[in-house]
Formats: C-alpha cells, structure tokens, sequence
C-alpha cells in the first residue's frame, strides 16, 4: 500500500464529500481506493465501497441537507415502533445533548440524578455541567445496565431524575426502572432498534436521547438527538439549542445545532439501520456458537429483552491478577490479529476515588469488548472465532 498521511486521509474524505456522487466525485473516489484508500482500515474498507456504490446520497452534491429532513427521516423509523414521539435534534456530543435534556426538565444546583458507575464519562459531565449533583450507583454483574435495587436505595427528597444508559445493545430493566416513581432520560446510543418486553428502547424515558457519533449503532460523524413526546419538553429543548433569533435573552443556550453534512449522512445511515443491526445479530450468533463450552462468560440476555449487539462483551472466567490478566488475554489476541478493548475505560467512581461498587469493578476488571461490527468480513468474522476459541477453550 503506498503511503497516505492522515491529513491526506481527511482531504480525500471532506473532496467527496464536497464533490458528491458527480462524474468527478465518482472518478476521485475510485482513484482514492486505487491509491490504497481501501487498505487503510476494515472502516475504511467499508465506507470506500459505500461511496463507490453510491450509497451516501447526493445530498451532499448541492451542499446541503437541512437537518430537519434528518429528524423527520429518524422520526419516522422511531415511530414505526414507538408512534406519539416527538424529535428534535441536537448537534455537537453526548455530553451536550444530555445535559439538554437535564436543563429541558429545569434541573439545576441543589438537585440530583441518578446514574450508574459503569459508564463513559458524558453523563456525569452533562449533570456537572448544569449544576447538579450526580449520584452513582452499581450495575447488574450479568448484564452491566444500572442496577433497579440500588437505584431505588439511592432516591431522595432531591432526586430529579435517572439517566438509563442501555449498554452494548442490551435495553436495561425499564419495567422496573419505571416503578421507581422518577423521571426517565434514556440513553439510547448504544441499543437502537432493541425491545424490552415488546416495545422498542427509548419509548420509556420523559426523554431519550441518541448520539450519532462515529462508532456508535446510527453514524452521523457526530451530533445527536432528544425525543420526547411532552411538547412542553421539547420547546425548551428547542430554546436551548440556538441562541439566535430568540425572542428573550437565554444564558443557558447554546450553538446545538447539526450540520448539513452530518445530517446528510444520518440520513443515508437509517435506510441502512435494519441491514446493519441483522448484520451484528448475525455475527454475535455465530460467536455464541463459537464459544459454546467455552472458559468464557457470553452475553446474558434475560427474558422479555433482545440484543443488537453494538458490542459484544465477554467475561474472563480465569482471572488471577484482575486487570493485568485482561491486559495479557488483550496482547495476547492482538498477536493473533484481533484487537480487543476494555469496553469501558473507566469507571466513575474510581475517578472520583468512591468505594462500594464491586459489580462496577468486576465489570471493569474482566470484560472485554471483541470486534463486532457490520463491515466485518466473514472470513474475518472466522479468524475471529478461531482466536477465541484458541483463547479460552477449557483446559
């Protein structure tokens, strides 16, 4: 493969882009693959094929896609499983669209929410960012969503909300969640398109919000949404969102908004969205096949939930010095052309050197995420299985 510089890399990405699905933008993008474009990454590989087949539409052709034509887009795949929500997007990250979604429902200083330890850290710094004070607490050793029990023991006169992040494309208990008597704001980046007793993720919370982030389920590049169906919630979502044209001055708002070109892509990746979590669905089956008797512990789902599988994250069995042993297993499959990663880097509470979450720690110390995406190859997918297999097999 010839050299290609990471800035070389990007120009190539943002000239299609700028070019669209024109003769020109065709030509350059099969010169690119020719360049070795195509060699780069597995995602690379993907997207490169995406673009010579002219999947990401040519919106991009006349420069813009108004962001609204990608929040009816994703409205309408939402409603055919969730009807009565109401969408409204939000640019920038996870953190942003969280912390809208805490100042819609006017939480502030003196306030709490509830959230779990086992979690990047968005969450935490959107409650920071709009004052309040952000109670942890452990998750379920066999799934890793938060855990109802603990959640319950941790509600006080104060509590404002809980966030639910549903984690690696397991809803967590929302039947549960919702007897606690306290509002919902679902996370639902990581398990678009999965059903906790017969209705989808995200049809449960006050509000729900989604990033589209480049690695997660539904890829915009970045940004994100907030749904909800109480228009109240929605119109002061919207005040937050942009700070132009308001009729009243709003310290809290900001520059939320999507950009045409994420837009654009949002809206290629839904019709995409069904194909794409098949895809997953099909390559975690065959790993459970793979690893059937195996000295690993395989993703639990329990009954009235399904799994789309935005990761697919194991348990060491055999754990004789916690982390140092997942770092040997993570060297060890590298060696054999399989990256690995801890799926959560951190947990909360260790950064805040609090104590008393050992499903946190556990989790932190024995999962590993292995590689599961829709791109994935299925002579990959095999060498994959092959390396797992060497890897755990029972002694």
């Amino acid at each position: 493969m010839s050299e290609i510089s990471r800035t070389e890399l990007f120009l190539g990405f943002l000239k299609i882009g700028l070019l669209g699905f024109g003769e020109a933008g065709q030509r350059f993008a099969e010169d690119f693959v020719k360049a070795g474009l195509g060699d780069v990454t597995v995602y690379s590989r993907s997207a490169a094929a995406d673009w010579k087949s002219n999947k990401i539409v040519g919106s991009m052709v006349h420069g813009a896609v108004a962001p609204e034509s990608f929040t009816s887009a994703f409205g309408a795949v939402i409603d055919h499983a969730s009807p009565a929500r109401q969408y409204e997007e939000a640019g920038l990250d996870a953190r942003g669209i969280v912390a809208m979604a805490l100042a819609a429902l006017g939480i502030g200083p003196g306030d709490e929410v509830i959230l779990p330890s086992y979690v990047c850290s968005a969450p935490w710094q959107a409650v920071q960012r709009v004052g309040a004070h952000a109670r942890l607490v452990d998750i379920e050793p066999d799934t890793f969503q938060i855990d109802t029990g603990l959640a319950r023991a941790a509600i006080t006169s104060k509590t404002r909300a809980i966030i639910v992040p549903h984690l690696f494309g397991l809803p967590a208990d929302l039947t549960a969640l919702e007897r606690l008597g306290v509002p919902l704001i679902e996370d639902c980046a990581q398990t678009l398109g999965a059903l906790e007793q017969g209705r989808p993720v995200g049809s449960a919370g006050v509000l729900t919000v989604c990033s589209f982030y480049a690695n997660k389920l539904l890829c915009a590049g970045e940004g994100g949404m907030v749904l909800s169906n109480d228009s109240v919630l929605l119109e002061r979502a919207r005040a937050l969102r942009e700070y132009d044209g308001a009729p009243a001055l709003n310290p809290l708002a900001s520059n939320l908004k999507m950009s045409d070109m994420q837009a654009a892509v949002g809206v290629a990746q839904l019709a995409r969205l069904p194909e794409l979590i098949a895809r997953r669905v099909c390559l975690a089956r065959q790993y459970h096949e793979a690893l059937a008797g195996a000295a690993v512990t395989l993703p639990a789902v329990p009954s009235g939930r399904s799994h789309v599988y935005y990761r697919f994250v194991v348990r060491l069995s055999r754990i004789r010095s916690a982390s140092d042993e997942l770092s040997q297993c993570i060297g060890r499959l590298e060696r054999q052309g399989m990256q690995c990663r801890k799926p959560v880097f951190r947990s909360l509470h260790r950064y805040l050197g609090l104590e008393g979450f050992s499903g946190s720690e556990a989790a932190e110390d024995t999962a590993l995420s292995v590689p599961l995406y829709p791109a994935l190859a299925d002579d990959e997918a095999a060498q994959i299985c092959l390396a797992m297999r060497n890897e755990w097999r029972r002694e």
